[in-house]
């Protein structure tokens, strides 16, 4: 069974969108983020400076993208996008409230109707980190709420976790993993 790779990286979720402010579940639905996201984009990119990122990769949705592209101008660096690094689906409870549902899909034990089962998620987001950790250099990863639950389950870590947005986290390798704030 594949894992992940055993190399440093830095992960950003992405800013604050509407969703985010109202505990609605995006998943897959492309919500741009908001006017507090993208300060909290403006807010995050200089804490990534003289940090030694030399390649950034991000979700293909806008409000990781869109964090991602604030990163890479300040830090002079194109942003690549994976698109296993989207969210996950949440099929019917997408722009449903967060609730109980959610800590049974991250326990396994609840797939939303037309959705990806955590495990499922698992699977796809070790093979898209492991493609980005492939570039040259300390990457930057942008990326999504519920891919970094994902990750955390890889890392060894407890998986249900609430990542803050647009907030960069250095992540060491070990068993279990180390996250480390950037401030």
């Amino acid at each position: 069974m594949p894992t992940l790779t055993q190399t440093r990286f830095w992960f950003l979720r992405h800013g604050e969108t509407d969703w985010n402010a109202k505990g609605l579940s995006q998943g897959n639905v492309d919500i741009p983020l908001n006017a507090n996201g993208i300060a909290q984009a403006q807010a995050a990119a200089p804490m990534l400076v003289n940090r030694g990122i030399a390649s950034i990769v991000a979700s293909p949705l806008s409000r990781a993208h869109d964090t991602a592209k604030v990163a890479g101008e300040l830090l002079g660096l194109p942003v690549h996008l994976d698109e296993g690094l989207r969210e996950t689906a949440f099929g019917a409870q997408e722009g449903q409230p967060m609730s109980e549902w959610f800590s049974h899909w991250v326990e396994g034990s609840y797939t939303p109707p037309n959705g990806e089962s955590f495990a499922d998620l698992r699977t796809r987001a070790l093979a898209a980190v492991n493609r980005s950790l492939e570039r040259p250099g300390l990457v930057l990863i942008v990326a999504h709420g519920a891919l970094f639950r994902a990750l955390r389950a890889e890392m060894g870590l407890e998986p249900n976790v609430r990542t803050r947005n647009a907030w960069p986290m250095l992540c060491d390798p070990g068993t279990p993993w180390t996250l480390t704030d950037a401030a």
